[in-house]
């Protein structure tokens, strides 16, 4: 099947993929875009499952200040090779994970940064509301389940929704970066600082 110039254009607009996999991926969807999308989703996927165990020692620090200065974030975002740091898809990867801390404040990277603590204390505010309503016990655990999820998925940098596209996650982002560099990349650490916070 001939693919069209624009569409592999659009696909690579919305991916990030490189030419030759957005065109194979319009030829195996028959010329259905958002069938490549989720193609081209697919094996990033893969590729990012492949190369999670590879070190990520080079990288850089983004800085990003917004709101006149009321607002300051630094993110460490690192990568296997200092040629992969230095690209342009690489640098805007962690421009935006600068701009996602900035603007939706997480309070981790992934999950299993949680504290054991945090996660209790979420589950037990869950429980008393649920006794307080008179839930069952069995309905009072799925209340449990649902905050705990919800909880996850606001404090956790890699499980909120992408700023700029709240149908993806910033995992699905990262998860293109790894695909389109070909290497292992990671968000390592951020600190976010608001004026007239309370520190704790």
């Amino acid at each position: 099947m001939s693919v069209a110039a624009e569409q592999i254009k659009q696909l690579r607009e919305q991916t990030g993929a490189g030419i030759k996999d957005c065109r194979d991926a319009l030829e195996k969807s028959g010329g259905d875009v958002e069938k490549a999308v989720e193609l081209l989703r697919a094996q990033g996927l893969a590729a990012s499952s492949k190369r999670a165990d590879r070190e990520t020692r080079n990288g850089i620090l983004e800085l990003y200040r917004h709101g006149e200065g009321r607002v300051g974030v630094v993110v460490e975002v690192n990568c296997e090779t200092d040629f992969v740091g230095r690209t342009k898809e690489f640098r805007d990867f962690a421009h935006e994970v600068a701009l996602q801390v900035a603007a939706a404040s997480p309070r981790w990277v992934s999950p299993d940064e949680i504290p054991a603590e945090a996660l209790e204390h979420e589950a037990e505010e869950a429980r008393r509301v649920g006794r307080a309503d008179g839930k069952s016990e069995a309905v009072i655990e799925k209340i449990v389940a649902g905050r705990l999820e919800n909880f996850t998925n606001e404090a956790c940098l890699l499980r909120q929704p992408y700023i700029r596209d709240e149908t993806r996650s910033v995992e699905d982002i990262l998860r293109e970066v790894i695909s389109t560099t070909g290497e292992n990349v990671t968000i390592r650490r951020f600190v976010r600082w608001e004026v007239g916070e309370t520190i704790e």
